[in-house]
C-alpha cells in the first residue's frame, strides 16, 4: 500500500478541494442541457482528477453481475490497445478506465408465442481511481461508471418470472452509479457514500458472471418487492463494512428508495429523494480467504484453491405496501436470503481449474409479495475444455413461488416456476468473450406452458 512520490509539485488539500469542485460543477452545468454527451463529459471530468492520482493496487472489481470481468485485461486485453502505451501509465498512477460492450442475443425457440429474436445491447464507460496521494492521505478511491443500454426483453414477451437476460430492464442513457470510498485499518474498515445500487452488493450471485439468466446472472430476482435499488437506476446511498476478525464480515447500508427510478431520474446526473430510507444487511463467512478481500463477484483469480462464500441478509422497506386481504396499506416490508459459494474441487490444490458450486433462498412476507420465495442452485467447472484460453460450462436452476394470496378470484391455483440452463464461457482472445446458452423454463409465469430458449453472449472490451 506504499506510494511514492512520482512529483516534487503537488496541490495543497485547500486547492486540490476547490479544483475538485470546481471541474464537478462545471460539468454538470454542461450536462444538464446535453445529457447525450454524457459518457464523454463524466470521462473529461474524470480525466482531470486522474492528472494528479497516484498509484495504488487496491481498486478491486468494482462492476456487477454481467459487467464484471472473469479474467484481468493486462496490456493486450483491450480492442484499442494500450493507447500508445497512455493507459499503462495511467493505471501506474492510480487510474484505470474501462469501456466494454456487452450483448444478449437470444430466441424463443419453443414456446406458445411465435418465434422472436431478442438482442439486448449495452455499452458501459467506467472510471475508478485511487485519491489517496490527491488528498494527502491514503485508501481514498473514487468510482463512476455510466451506460447506454437497449434492445427486446424476450421475458417480458414469454410471461416470465425468471429472465433469460441478466442485463435486461429498460432502454436508457444515463449516469449508473458513483461513489467516494474510504479505507481504514488495512480494509478491516470501509465506508461508502454516493449513488450506488444496493443489489450489486447484497442478494448478489458470486458466480454470476458465469450464468446468463436472472437471478444467476446477477441478483436474487424478487429483490424487487420491497424495492431495493439495482443497476442501472441506482439511487443515493451510503454503505459501511466491517471486518471484525480474519474471515467474517459485516455490511449495512441505507439509500433512498424510489418506486420509478427511470421516470424520476433518467439521466443519473442529479441524486433524487422519492420515499422513505431503505435498510439492507449482510453478514458473511469467507473460508479460504480474507474476508477484507472478498468481492461481490468472483474472477478467475479469487476462485484458485478452496474457497467459500456463506452469506446471510436482509433488507426493510418501513413504506406503505398494498396487501391483497386487506383495504388498508400496510406498513413495512422486508426480505431475508441465504447463500452459499463453495469450491468443491481443485486439481490443484492451489489453482482454479475444478468445480464450485452455489446456492440461494430467500424469503418475503406472502400477504405482502406476490413473488414471495426463490432458490438458486448451480454448478460451475472451470477450465473443463484442453485450450491454452480460460473457459468454463455451467449449469443453474432457478425455482420461483408466487403466493396464493394473489390469485386472482376463481382462478387456477399458481404453478411453481422452474428454469434451467446451461452454458459455456470462451474467452478465446483477451478482450473477447463468447458464452453460448440454452435455457428451459417449466410453468411459464407460474402457469402450465413451456418455453425452450437458446443464444448467446457477446463481450468485448475495447
Amino acid at each position: 500500500m506504499t506510494k511514492t512520490l512520482q512529483d516534487e509539485t503537488t496541490l495543497r488539500p485547500a486547492e486540490t478541494c476547490h479544483a475538485l469542485l470546481h471541474g464537478v460543477t462545471l460539468s454538470i452545468r454542461t450536462m444538464r442541457g446535453l445529457p447525450g454527451k454524457l459518457v464523454f463529459l463524466v470521462w473529461v471530468a474524470l480525466c482531470f482528477f486522474a492528472a494528479q492520482a497516484y498509484s495504488q493496487t487496491g481498486i478491486g472489481e468494482t462492476l456487477s453481475g454481467p459487467d464484471s470481468h472473469e479474467t484481468g485485461q493486462g496490456p493486450h486485453g483491450h480492442l484499442l490497445g494500450d493507447w500508445g502505451g497512455e493507459r499503462s501509465r495511467l493505471l501506474e498512477r492510480g487510474v484505470r478506465f474501462d469501456f466494454q460492450y456487452i450483448s444478449d442475443s437470444l430466441w424463443n425457440i419453443k414456446s406458445e408465442q411465435k418465434e422472436r429474436l431478442a438482442s439486448w445491447n449495452r455499452f458501459r464507460g467506467t472510471v475508478d481511481i485511487d485519491l489517496g496521494m490527491l488528498v494527502g492521505q491514503q485508501g481514498l478511491y473514487f468510482h463512476a461508471t455510466a451506460l447506454w443500454q437497449g434492445g427486446g426483453n424476450l421475458g417480458t414477451y414469454l410471461g416470465l418470472l425468471t429472465s433469460p437476460s441478466g442485463m435486461s430492464s429498460a432502454n436508457t442513457f444515463r449516469l449508473d452509479s458513483w461513489w467516494l470510498e474510504k479505507r481504514w485499518l488495512n480494509e478491516r474498515v470501509t465506508a461508502r457514500v454516493g449513488q450506488f445500487a444496493a443489489q450489486d452488493f447484497y442478494g448478489a450471485e458470486h458466480y454470476a458472471a458465469s450464468f446468463i439468466f436472472e437471478p444467476m446472472g446477477y441478483a436474487l430476482g424478487n429483490l424487487f418487492t420491497d424495492f431495493e435499488s439495482f443497476d442501472p437506476p441506482s439511487t443515493p446511498a451510503f454503505e459501511l463494512r466491517v471486518v471484525p476478525i480474519h474471515n467474517f464480515y459485516l455490511k449495512s447500508m441505507v439509500e433512498a428508495e424510489d418506486r420509478e427510478p427511470f421516470a424520476h431520474n433518467q439521466t443519473g446526473l442529479v441524486p433524487q429523494f422519492h420515499g422513505v430510507p431503505v435498510s439492507i444487511s449482510e453478514i458473511g463467512f469467507t473460508p479460504g480467504k480474507k474476508a477484507a478481500s472478498v468481492r461481490a463477484f468472483d474472477n478467475v483469480e479469487s476462485r484458485k484453491g478452496y474457497s467459500g462464500l456463506y452469506q446471510f441478509g436482509a433488507s426493510y422497506n418501513p413504506g406503505k405496501f398494498a396487501s391483497p386481504t386487506s383495504v388498508t396499506r400496510r406498513s413495512g416490508n422486508y426480505l431475508l436470503y441465504w447463500m452459499a459459494s463453495q469450491a468443491l474441487w481443485r486439481v490443484d490444490p492451489r489453482g482454479e481449474k475444478g468445480l464450485d458450486t452455489t446456492f440461494a433462498y430467500d424469503w418475503s412476507p406472502p400477504d405482502v409479495n406476490r413473488n414471495n420465495t426463490l432458490l438458486t442452485a448451480g454448478l460451475r467447472f472451470n477450465e473443463p475444455l484442453p485450450f491454452h484460453f480460460h473457459n468454463t460450462m455451467s449449469v443453474g436452476y432457478v425455482r420461483n413461488s408466487l403466493s396464493p394470496q394473489f390469485l386472482p378470484p376463481g382462478g387456477p391455483p399458481w404453478k411453481t416456476e422452474h428454469g434451467v440452463e446451461f452454458n459455456t464461457l470462451l474467452d478465446p482472445l483477451p478482450m473477447l468473450l463468447l458464452q453460448p446458452v440454452i435455457q428451459y423454463y417449466a410453468n411459464v409465469g407460474g402457469r402450465a406452458q413451456r418455453a425452450v430458449v437458446f443464444g448467446f453472449r457477446t463481450k468485448v472490451e475495447f
